[in-house]
């Protein structure tokens, strides 16, 4: 039987934490326009936060977790 192939670019956009969540980062539009934004928007942009159940569940299928 073959292996099952993984996403990785999915793999590259998420963090697994040793609790088994799955964190992401905020990206859409960061690095675009950025002088029009406020710096509270920017730092928000940084920081990370957890899929929602639904989404991880999904998610954990396509990396093969």
């Amino acid at each position: 039987m073959p292996k099952q192939k993984i996403n990785k670019s999915i793999l590259k956009r998420v963090k697994i934490t040793s609790t088994g969540k799955m964190m992401r980062k905020h990206q859409f539009g960061s690095g675009h326009l950025k002088r029009n934004k406020s710096k509270g928007a920017l730092e928000r942009q940084g920081h990370t936060s957890e899929y929602f159940k639904g989404e991880a569940r999904s998610l954990r299928k396509v990396i093969g977790l």
